[in-house]
């Protein structure tokens, strides 16, 4: 739409950022607030932390929420057992700023969200009084404009372009027409054109070949610095190194010293153990993410082999998780990767294989699984999860179990799993690749009630 302003391509953003931003006032840096996606948690933006502490911010000012929880309503008028309305994340959000600012003695915070978080801040500034105490918000991959735009359908979802609260937030704000409420400054980013949620076509709202009525542009907004980064998917718009160079300039008015994790030592690890609730009317019809912890749940944590997954000796760390969630603290070894172990009434038990940290994080969030009923036959069932970030088969390079990833189609990037279900007995070696990082874990029996996950860091 060559009505909204400073649509631009990555090669030319760092100009353009640096022209448009301006650089936070007072001493030291800004506490910034993470907001995360429908369905995700604060340890999603894991790396993103990482960079800024690379770059010198103080994790005490870095501050991820947890939405408890963290889906949409199908409709956002009518409650809904484990999903929140834009209002009750609106809420969640206004006391998470509050908290941040009284610890910190700031008196505004940078707002940073990825997709369904930014309806939760742009809902926040222009009508939670968020317009006082927030100084930046970057929105990466929000579908601003809706999932879907179709008139008649679904407008009481959030994700309607054409629905009540989408179109509040847009109605424009000034004789220019913006979208966007001051005197915050506002950045977007989005995808040129490989965002699952700005697609012409219902391909991956499960209805191919008909018009959503949404363009590539969706996530742009009159009056906003509007990124655009070629090729990222939809959750590398908030956690790819290009989205964190484009948010960083955009804050401070100048380049990062270095886009990479910079190594740690010692690594500190902590995080929440969490589960899946239950659908209280249809308990059979399957499990949804949730925020919450799961008291009384057992983690262990093994050193393992890198070329074999296998165990180096007994448990470098165990606890009995409490009330409030917490597995850790665990100081882990440099270059070591390990596998966690999840043991709690009513869950598989999880064995999730992770590649070595190169930096202390209290964002480590580990969920117990449940064998979904169409696994129950198998051996063993490994899944391979990318939570920053989808599988794209024809830009990265990939393997699993030294074949093809199952599920993820030739084009587009729109899968972030991908499910091997062996038949054979035995335990053995497993391993996962995608673009250099490299998990290997072991195939533990189903029959005994055991799920295996390989979790990618990037």
């Amino acid at each position: 739409m060559t009505t909204r302003r400073h649509l631009f391509a990555l090669a030319a953003s760092s100009l353009l950022l640096a022209a448009c931003a301006t650089a936070p006032q007072g001493a030291g840096q800004p506490p910034i607030v993470f907001v995360h996606g429908n369905g995700d948690s604060a340890s999603i933006w894991q790396s993103t932390v990482w960079r800024f502490e690379s770059n010198g911010w103080p994790r005490e000012r870095l501050h991820a929420i947890d939405l408890p929880y963290p889906l949409a309503r199908d409709d956002d008028g009518k409650a809904q057992p484990g999903r929140t309305s834009t209002t009750e994340h609106m809420a969640y959000l206004k006391t998470e700023v509050d908290k941040v600012l009284k610890a910190t003695g700031a008196k505004q915070v940078v707002l940073v969200a990825n997709s369904r978080g930014g309806n939760a801040v742009r809902n926040y500034i222009q009508n939670g009084g968020g317009d006082k105490t927030v100084s930046h918000a970057v929105l990466g991959g929000t579908p601003n404009h809706g999932v879907w735009a179709t008139q008649g359908f679904r407008e009481a979802n959030e994700f309607s372009g054409t629905g009540p609260f989408l179109t509040g937030l847009n109605a424009p704000k000034n004789a220019a027409g913006d979208e966007v409420a001051g005197p915050v400054k506002w950045l977007t980013i989005r995808s040129d054109n490989n965002d699952k949620f700005a697609q012409p076509d219902g391909l991956w709202i499960g209805a191919q070949g008909t018009p959503t009525h949404v363009t590539f542009e969706g996530p742009a907004l009159k009056g906003a610095t509007n990124a655009v980064l070629p090729r990222v998917d939809h959750r590398e718009t908030s956690f790819s190194s290009a989205a964190f160079d484009t948010t960083y300039r955009f804050v401070t008015g100048q380049g990062p010293k270095t886009s990479t994790v910079v190594m740690q030592a010692p690594v500190m690890l902590n995080g929440k153990v969490t589960g899946l609730g239950l659908v209280p009317t249809d308990p059979a019809s399957g499990s949804y993410p949730n925020n919450l912890p799961l008291p009384g749940a057992q983690l262990a944590v093994y050193a393992t082999d890198p070329a074999t997954g296998e165990r180096k000796g007994p448990a470098v760390h165990g606890k009995t998780v409490g009330i409030d969630g917490l597995w850790g603290p665990f100081t882990a070894q440099a270059g070591v990767p390990y596998e966690f172990v999840i043991s709690a009434p009513g869950y598989a038990t999880t064995h999730i294989y992770r590649s070595p940290f190169p930096r202390s994080s209290d964002l480590i969030h580990l969920r117990a699984e449940r064998i979904a009923a169409a696994d129950k036959d198998a051996k063993s069932t490994v899944t391979f999860t990318r939570p920053r970030g989808y599988f794209d088969a024809e830009r990265d390079k990939m393997a699993f179990d030294g074949k093809a990833l199952p599920g993820v189609p030739p084009t587009g990037a729109g899968v972030s799993s991908s499910k091997i279900k062996l038949m054979e007995d035995g335990v053995r070696t497993i391993a996962a690749e995608f673009n250099g990082e490299k998990i290997v874990g072991r195939t533990w029996p189903t029959p005994e009630n055991r799920a295996v996950v390989l979790e990618l860091t990037y």
